[in-house]
C-alpha cells in the first residue's frame, strides 16, 4: 500500500499544504472546523509526517549536537539529564558526539571535536553544546580556537562551563572559583588549619579557577597553602589513591583535603582506609560536582554541587531562544552549593 502523504491529506480535506503543516507544527491559526477535518483524516490514515520533508520545509531539523570528552565521566550524564528533559519539551532531539581518546591522547581529542563540528554543520544540526575538551583549556592554541568560532559563525553555538576569553561565545557556567572557596571555608570552619589540594591538570581553566578559589579562602583566613601540599596531575580514583601516598610520604600530613572532584576523593578515601586512616576522624575530605557517588561512599562525602541537572536544562533553554533568534545574555552563571556529608569533622 501507497504510503499516505501531506499531499494526499491536504487533496481530501480540500485545503493547501501548508495549512496541512500548521495543523501539524501548531504554527499559525487554522479554523476550527478545518483543524478538525485535517486531524480526522492524520488519525484515519495514522499518518506520520517525514522528518526529512518537515526539516526542509521549515528549515530545521530538530537536533542539537552535544559535543563532550568523556560520556563515562559520571558529571556530563548528570548535565545531560537536564539538557535531555528541557530539550525534548521544546521538539528537540540530541546527537551526542563523545570525544574520548582511546589512549588518553588530548591531541586526538581534538582532532575528533573538529571533525565533529564539521560533521554536525553538514548534518544542519539547529544548534551545537560544547562541554569539556578544548575549551576548558588554560591557554587554547589559535586553531583550536578559530575552529570553534568559526562554527558559532554558521550555527547557534553554546559553551557549558567551559570558555574562550575574548571570543564572545555565548555560555553558561557553574562559579566553579566559588565553590572552591565554599569547600575551603567549610574547612577551616570545622578548625582546620593545615589543608592540602590534590587533583586536576593545572593547564586545565577548571582546575586553576578551584586551585584559585582555595588559595585565596587560605589567605583570606591568614594560612598559608603550601606548595607541597598542592598536587595535580588527574582526575581519576587512581590519581586520588596516589595523590594520598604521596602525601602521607612528607614529614608534615594535612588533616584535611579539598579534592578537585569527586572522583579523587574517592581514590584518597581507598588509600586512607588501606593506610589504616579513618575519615573523618583521622582526615576529612571535602569532593567537588556531588556525583552519585558521592552521596553512596562509607563515609558520604562532603562536596560541592555545581547543580549539573540545573545547568543542562539552563544550556537547552539558552540553546531554543539562540536557535529562535531571540536576544541571550553571553554569561548565564548558576551558584554552587556546598553539599556537608558524613567525611568532614573538627581536627583531633
Amino acid at each position: 500500500m501507497k504510503p499516505v502523504t501531506v499531499y494526499d491529506i491536504a487533496r481530501e480535506a480540500n485545503v493547501s499544504v501548508a495549512t496541512v503543516s500548521r495543523v501539524i507544527n501548531n504554527t499559525a491559526p487554522v479554523k476550527k472546523s478545518t483543524r478538525e477535518k485535517v486531524l480526522e483524516l492524520i488519525q484515519k490514515y495514522q499518518f506520520q509526517p517525514n522528518a526529512l520533508a518537515r526539516s526542509l520545509f521549515k528549515k530545521e531539523t530538530g537536533m542539537i549536537g552535544v559535543i563532550l570528552p568523556d560520556i563515562t565521566n559520571p558529571f556530563f550524564p548528570e548535565v545531560l539529564a537536564g539538557l535531555d528533559q528541557e530539550a525534548r519539551s521544546k521538539g528537540y532531539t540530541f546527537f551526542l558526539c563523545d570525544t574520548v581518546s582511546t589512549n588518553g591522547n588530548s591531541y586526538e581529542q581534538y582532532v575528533r571535536e573538529s571533525q565533529y563540528l564539521n560533521i554536525l554543520i553538514e548534518k544542519q544540526a539547529d544548534g551545537i553544546i560544547m562541554i569539556g575538551g578544548r575549551i576548558n583549556l588554560a591557554r587554547p592554541g589559535s586553531d583550536l580556537v578559530n575552529e570553534v568560532v568559526e562554527a558559532g559563525k554558521r550555527v547557534p553555538l553554546l559553551l557549558i562551563n567551559g570558555n574562550l576569553p575574548g571570543e564572545g561565545l555565548t555560555r553558561i557556567y557553574a562559579d566553579e572559583r566559588e565553590g572552591a572557596e565554599l569547600a575551603t571555608q567549610h574547612l577551616i570552619d570545622l578548625g582546620h588549619r593545615n589543608i592540602a589540594f590534590v587533583g586536576g591538570f593545572r593547564k586545565m581553566s577548571n582546575t586553576l579557577q578551584r586551585i584559585q578559589g582555595f588559595v585565596r579562602t587560605m589567605e583570606k583566613n591568614g594560612l598559608q597553602a603550601r606548595k607541597e601540599w598542592v598536587l595535580d596531575g588527574g582526575f581519576s580514583v587512581e590519581t586520588g589513591k596516589s595523590f594520598l601516598n604521596r602525601l602521607l610520604d612528607l614529614p608534615e600530613r594535612p588533616t584535611a583535603i579539598f579534592c578537585a572532584n569527586d572522583l579523587v576523593a574517592i581514590g584518597v578515601m581507598k588509600a586512607a582506609n588501606k593506610a589504616g586512616l579513618q575519615v573523618p576522624q583521622d582526615l576529612s575530605l571535602v569532593g567537588f560536582d556531588d556525583i552519585p557517588y558521592a552521596s553512596n561512599s562509607i563515609p558520604e562525602l562532603t562536596t560541592v554541587s555545581l547543580k549539573c541537572y540545573d545547568v543542562g536544562r539552563g544550556a537547552a533553554e539558552l540553546l531554543h531562544q539562540m536557535i529562535t533568534k531571540n536576544k541571550v545574555g553571553k554569561n548565564t552563571k548558576i551558584r554552587p552549593e556546598l553539599i556537608v556529608r558524613e567525611s568532614t569533622a573538627p581536627p583531633k
